[in-house]
């Protein structure tokens, strides 16, 4: 399985199509390992190949989207994330923890000329974003250490802005004070601030942003117009998601005579 979820995570925007050797090599496998792979994700529905090449299928994509919908977050956080939308006329991403990455697992977007290209999947370095410096600051001091530690995935140069201490100095301070702010951290003219979107048992398991231009959108007006909006919106989120977990959930299976509670 570990394997195989190798070959899907070689594909990308900038290699949609590979050869076999390409994917070997990509994933680290002896060709024949990849060739055994590759068909069987082709009998899988999740692998197409033609010509000599091989394309991931729409299908990989229900392997992300059961997760989210096992959350129950995504449906419940879009319409409150369009509203905020509609208010700031700035897009709105929601992301969760992944090693010391930040991944997106939501996002309304607005038409503007941000320097990054962001869409569901896209992961980040957590240390130079808004949303992961609220992820990483609801950490345990242990596990904050850990996550620190995983070499990032993202394919970004390593972040130089700041020392370690400055780093948990930051964090301790967005503990307290309830968001985060990364004013071109990630690059230059992108500017966001964000905030923790919490289960039902208060854990914080995502983090909400609002994403602007740093030549359009000063810190005060980003702080001062947006971030009340922004926490609002998440705390509504949360409150909803809380109330959807606290629902009894039935398990259903079907037999000849119908559908019958299991």
């Amino acid at each position: 399985m570990a394997r195989g979820l190798d070959v899907l995570a070689c594909f990308g925007a900038e290699r949609p199509a590979m050869s076999l050797s390409d994917v070997a090599a990509a994933a680290g496998l002896a060709r024949p390992t990849a060739r055994r792979l590759l068909l069987t994700l082709e009998e899988l529905g999740f692998v197409r190949s033609s010509g000599g090449l091989f394309q991931l299928t729409p299908k990989v994509l229900t392997l992300g989207m059961a997760y989210v919908g096992a959350l129950g977050l995504w449906d419940i956080a879009r319409p409150h994330m369009e509203g905020l939308v509609a208010r700031t006329g700035e897009s709105s991403s929601m992301a969760q923890l992944d090693g010391s990455d930040v991944v997106y697992v939501a996002r309304v977007s607005v038409p503007k000329l941000i320097a990054l290209r962001v869409e569901i999947g896209t992961r980040f370095p957590a240390v130079q974003t808004s949303q992961g410096k609220v992820l990483l600051a609801a950490l345990p001091a242990v596990e904050l250490e850990a996550t620190l530690a995983v070499p990032s995935r993202a394919g970004l140069p390593a972040y130089i802005g700041r020392s370690p201490e400055q780093l948990r100095d930051e964090l301790t301070e967005v503990r307290a004070r309830g968001w985060a702010l990364a004013d071109e951290e990630l690059a230059p003219g992108v500017r966001s601030v964000a905030v923790p979107v919490r289960d039902a048992t208060g854990t914080v398991r995502a983090a909400m942003n609002v994403t602007v231009h740093a030549a359009e959108t000063s810190v005060d007006r980003l702080l001062g117009e947006h971030l009340p909006l922004l926490l609002r919106t998440a705390g509504d989120v949360s409150a909803e998601w809380a109330l959807w977990q606290s629902r009894p959930h039935v398990e259903v299976r079907r037999d000849p005579g119908g559908i019958v509670p299991a």
